[in-house]
């Protein structure tokens, strides 16, 4: 990517996630920076759109975890503004962003996901939540996995083995979003496969393999060195390592992503890899999971950042 492009690295926000968001924001400015790209982080606020106007940036990379960088509303504004970003259109990264919508498309396209039920939270007072929960019982025995249907970083997901903590588990999912999905849990090994596209067409990095010391791949244990073991690649034999990719950039595909997206998996005692969510942001802090596998792949990490940018500005020149 040539010196004098500007890059505008957005991080920040007012997400549940405004601290991951600024750690990603950080590295990815750091790492460009390291390669002499002149780089500029900024904080989003009601000043931003006219900033936008007024220096108009080369190309705009939205380190922004949750809503306002990952539901589509930004990169929307961006795109009829006429200002290069890098990752998802909005269209893709709406799919992207509701977990149930993804689950569906993942489906479509012959990727394995967990069997789930959608609860809004207005449907879950109108129709009686005792009800409710006895037919989740009986539709998805044994555990489950309760999540919002929007959001990352684990925030309001909790995993259920013993039916009495089912509605707790519902009101810390209400918390983070009115939606909840409740999916059946898959016993096995949890893999994240990244994908970049810097302009030949999407490549799935190794899988990286997830151990939680705690058992239980929390907030906490993303993000606070040490709670987490991780191995890269993934301790599975090449030919799992190979179906799983390919249903991650199976996944990448249907949902319409570009340019880098992480896409969760778990591998059951079979070998079929299963499709949990995919990442529109994955995050990219001395911890996440995508920097871990570029790296494993023998890739410099300023290096990438900066093809990302590059991508994202021929693609609006095209």
């Amino acid at each position: 990517m040539p010196s004098q492009h500007r890059v505008l690295v957005l991080a920040g926000g007012i997400s549940h996630e405004r601290d991951v968001s600024l750690r990603s924001g950080r590295r990815v400015a750091d790492s460009l920076a390291e390669h002499g790209i002149s780089v500029e982080l900024r904080d989003p606020d009601a000043s931003l759109l006219g900033y936008l106007r007024a220096s108009r940036p080369d190309v705009v990379w939205p380190a922004l975890h949750g809503a306002s960088g990952e539901d589509g509303a930004l990169r929307g504004l961006l795109d009829i503004m006429g200002i290069p970003f890098v990752g998802a259109k909005a269209d893709a990264a709406r799919l992207a962003w509701d977990k149930p919508t993804a689950k569906t498309i993942a489906a479509r396209a012959g990727v394995a996901t967990p069997r789930s039920i959608t609860l809004p939270r207005d449907a879950f007072r109108e129709l009686g939540a005792g009800s409710i929960l006895e037919q989740i019982y009986d539709e998805l025995p044994g555990s489950v996995v309760v999540k919002p249907a929007h959001g990352g970083s684990a925030q309001g997901v909790t995993i259920v083995d013993d039916r009495a903590d089912l509605p707790r588990a519902m009101v810390d999912a209400y918390t983070y979003c009115d939606v909840a999905l409740i999916e059946q849990k898959i016993a096995g090994t949890e893999i994240t496969i990244g994908i970049i596209d810097s302009g030949d067409g999407p490549v799935a990095l190794p899988a990286v393999e997830i151990e939680p010391l705690s058992g239980v791949y929390s907030f906490e244990a993303r993000y606070n060195a040490g709670e987490t073991r991780f191995y890269v690649p993934a301790r599975i034999s090449e030919d799992i390592a190979s179906r799983a990719a390919e249903a991650a950039l199976t996944v990448h595909s249907a949902l319409g992503l570009r340019h880098l997206s992480r896409v969760d998996i778990i591998v059951d005692g079979a070998g079929t890899p299963w499709f949990l969510e995919a990442n529109v942001l994955p995050g990219l802090t001395e911890t996440s999971l995508l920097p871990q596998a570029l790296e494993a792949a023998g890739h410099d990490l300023g290096w990438v950042y900066s093809a990302l940018a590059s991508a994202a500005i021929t693609e609006a020149r095209a």
